[in-house]
């Protein structure tokens, strides 16, 4: 079946030279992270996964097919698999391929080169089920209706249960959000609790979330995943800025900037930052900001959990944790959530 985006709620352009623009005003001044992804900065992140330092990759993809059997039956069946985040959906195929009765999957991308590519790739490998890519700020408010979507499948969608009197009623597919690679960590707690109320509307009646979430741990661990020795992490923060001069015909002389990220144990998070090496005059639509050595992008918060904390980061949000897998040394987990 032919891939084709039946929604697309890519920002628009004026959206983010407002984002741009009301970060280079405060101070210190900030990037939001979700414009690492152009379709440069989403390979650059494929190329981080795969880095010996990175563990969080790794691990979860671990988790997954260790337990992926064990999460399948804790889910049952006739479920659409709608993904936030999707990049290139590697970790997703364990899950198209062990999901019972798959309805449908539901790829979630911000950018619309690099979610298309690798939703073609996916209908080559599942050519029975029903792909459609949503091109989208998972930051958005989005509402899906799947009723036509569903209809267009290969004996997917909804399924028929007999009723007490032998009828048949229809039995809507349940939503299952998948939300991996701690992602959640980018937003601060009041932030994540927000977002998680969205991902419980979007999931609805009987829904679930499978999410994975960084866990707090020794901090040479988390620095050596955030400074990799090949610089990998460095050119994928810098490229941020070449995806502002791309987008906005911004003039910022990206080689005048550092890669920074360290461990806060006060807050509990990595921060990732650009420092300024050199003085520089930026133009951004009209708008100057000056630059002076030593001056900072603050580009991204990646907060890790202890257990009990998501618990209750998720119940505030009106979920319940089923189930919570991780790795033989703690460094991640793979958690089940469903709405109440």
């Amino acid at each position: 079946m032919t891939a084709e985006p039946f929604l697309d709620l890519h920002p628009a352009t004026e959206t983010m030279l407002d984002d741009v623009l009301n970060g280079f005003a405060t101070t210190p001044r900030a990037l939001p992270s979700k414009y690492f992804y152009d379709a440069a900065g989403s390979l650059l992140f494929d190329q981080i996964c795969e880095l010996n330092e990175y563990y969080p990759t790794k691990t979860e993809r671990w988790i997954l097919e260790t337990y992926v059997d064990e999460i399948s039956a804790a889910l049952g069946d006739n479920i659409v698999l709608i993904e936030y985040g999707s990049g290139s959906s590697i970790k997703t195929r364990l899950l198209l391929e062990h999901l019972n009765g798959l309805a449908a999957y539901v790829p979630i991308d911000i950018s619309k080169k690099h979610l298309m590519m690798a939703a073609r790739n996916l209908e080559g490998e599942f050519p029975t089920l029903p792909i459609f890519p949503v091109c989208a700020d998972y930051l958005q408010d989005i509402d899906l209706n799947l009723t036509g979507v569903l209809s267009k499948g290969d004996g997917h969608g909804a399924s028929s249960v007999p009723t007490d009197d032998g009828a048949k009623r229809s039995k809507e597919p349940s939503h299952l959000i998948f939300f991996p690679g701690s992602t959640i960590g980018n937003f601060n707690p009041e932030q994540a609790r927000d977002f998680l109320k969205r991902v419980h509307h979007l999931a609805g009646n009987n829904g679930h979330l499978l999410i994975g979430v960084d866990l707090v741990k020794d901090p040479k661990v988390l620095h050596d995943a955030y400074n990799d020795t090949q610089g990998v992490t460095a050119e994928f923060n810098r490229n941020i800025l070449h995806h502002v001069n791309h987008q906005l015909g911004a003039d910022i002389n990206v080689d005048l900037f550092e890669h920074r990220a360290f461990w806060d144990e006060s807050a509990e998070r990595i921060e990732m930052q650009l420092v300024a090496t050199d003085h520089q005059k930026v133009d951004i639509n009209g708008s100057v900001f000056a630059f002076n050595a030593g001056d900072v992008i603050q580009t991204e918060y990646s907060h890790k959990y202890r257990i009990e904390g998501f618990r209750a980061l998720a119940e505030d949000a009106g979920f319940t944790v089923d189930r919570v897998w991780t790795d033989p040394q703690n460094l991640f987990s793979v958690q089940l959530l469903s709405t109440i």
